[in-house]
């Protein structure tokens, strides 16, 4: 399994309805095919609340290690992604929703006053709950009588869930910084890098250049690779290997698909190459891999 997206890395998956746009699932890592979920964004705010285990996770540039009990707020928009800590399976429940489930329309107070300053806060791509402000426990409290009200689903169980989701957005609001703002150039390098990642996910199985990558978002090479290691904290180089291989991994599961016919839809013009890229990642053969799979 892998998390499906659109050209644009904007994930597919409908989170809730448009009567209630609101979403609770419960997760694991194991139940992607590499241990981690790959890099994707959407508009809806997410809430990951770890159960069991620990794990990696990237929000931007933000770099998170995340233990049983610890909470994640991602804002709207965020590009995200999740791995295993120590080679070890993580179970979290993940609340999506859309922030217009708070406010009602765009021309509410709720909506200037409350809602927008912390969607539009660039500099708060998530926040971390993880105890150490006395308010956390408040705030994590009402999240977690949101799951038993969505689980339970008594009689108008949507007023209870919007109430404590209102009750937590009020935490929210009012403990951050609404002020301090991502600067122009931040927002800038931020629309740059989800073009890139736009254009590797249409590009990845042809031969791609970095000099291609970099013409595409209008920047010279050198600046693109500087740029993108800077927020990504990995190299453009590096991170294109490395999402070429979870691309191959579908395919692995497929016996009617050779190692050379997996390494070409997965962009490696040599499977010896893929071979060596793909055990340095991945920690054994593509061959190996599929016999683990498969059995």
């Amino acid at each position: 399994m892998q998390i499906l997206t659109d050209k644009s890395q904007k994930e597919q998956k409908n989170h809730g309805t448009h009567a209630f746009p609101l979403l609770i699932s419960k997760e694991r890592l194991l139940a992607y095919e590499s241990g981690a979920f790959f890099w994707h964004w959407h508009p809806e705010i997410e809430i990951t609340i770890v159960t069991s285990g620990e794990m990696n996770y990237q929000v931007n540039n933000c770099h998170l290690h995340l233990k049983t009990g610890d909470v994640l707020f991602g804002n709207t928009a965020t590009l995200h992604s999740g791995s295993m800590f120590g080679h070890s399976d993580c179970e979290y429940t993940v609340i999506t929703f859309d922030a217009k489930l708070l406010y009602g329309y765009e021309n509410s107070v709720l909506y200037h006053s409350y809602i927008k300053p912390v969607l539009q806060n660039y500099a708060l791509p998530c926040l971390h709950f993880d105890g150490s402000s006395k308010w956390h426990h408040e705030a994590i409290s009402q999240l977690m009588q949101i799951l038993d009200t969505y689980e339970n689903q008594q009689t108008a169980w949507e007023f209870d869930v919007l109430e404590h989701l209102l009750h937590f957005w009020k935490l929210l609001y009012t403990h951050t910084d609404s002020s301090i703002a991502l600067s122009t150039a931040d927002q800038r390098n931020y629309e740059r890098i989800r073009n890139i990642l736009s254009y590797i996910e249409a590009n990845y199985a042809s031969k791609m250049t970095l000099e291609d990558i970099a013409d595409h978002v209008h920047l010279c090479k050198s600046e693109c690779c500087r740029m993108f290691k800077r927020y990504m904290r990995q190299s453009l180089f590096d991170f294109i290997l490395a999402y070429r291989i979870e691309k191959s991994l579908p395919y692995l599961g497929d016996n009617s698909y050779s190692i050379q016919a997996v390494s070409e839809k997965a962009g490696f013009l040599d499977s010896n190459y893929f071979s060596r890229v793909f055990k340095q990642l991945k920690g054994c053969s593509p061959t190996a891999f599929r016999k683990e799979i498969l059995n």
